[in-house]
């Protein structure tokens, strides 16, 4: 394998181990099943490979709207909440994350965040808070 291959081959992997999970889950919620997830998800991954220019700025907002491309599901949303979405806080995110794309309640999120219910309630409002005055501003 030439030093290109291998290049491309440490890019998808990092690709797939930063993002892997929340777009096969948004892509499965997408295509209403796991399987054509997978299709869909593999294919965003094929497309940031083909064209790494994709992975400038906020990588998973663009990700995500080559799988709402892909899946066919309508319109992209709008570039600038992904991307908001990524200026948020780590656990805000991860919480916005098991609550809307993962499709967990308040429970099961909190289970597998590890956290208390009370601290995914307050931080998806103030995630949600941040998210819209970032849509307002830009």
């Amino acid at each position: 394998m030439n030093r290109r291959g291998r290049a491309d081959e440490v890019l998808v992997r990092r690709v797939f181990e930063e993002h892997g999970a929340a777009l096969l889950a948004y892509a499965s919620r997408l295509a209403g099943d796991r399987a054509r997830g997978e299709a869909v998800a593999r294919e965003a991954l094929v497309a940031a490979w083909r064209d790494p220019e994709v992975l400038d700025g906020p990588a998973r907002a663009r990700l995500f709207a080559i799988v709402r491309e892909i899946a066919g599901a309508g319109p992209a949303p709008d570039i600038a909440l992904l991307g908001a979405m990524e200026a948020l806080a780590p656990e805000e995110r991860d919480v916005l994350r098991a609550l809307y794309f993962q499709g967990r309640d308040v429970a099961e999120a909190a289970e597998s965040l590890g956290v208390p219910a009370g601290a995914v309630k307050t931080r998806s409002y103030h995630a949600l808070r941040r998210l819209r005055e970032a849509v307002a501003a830009g």
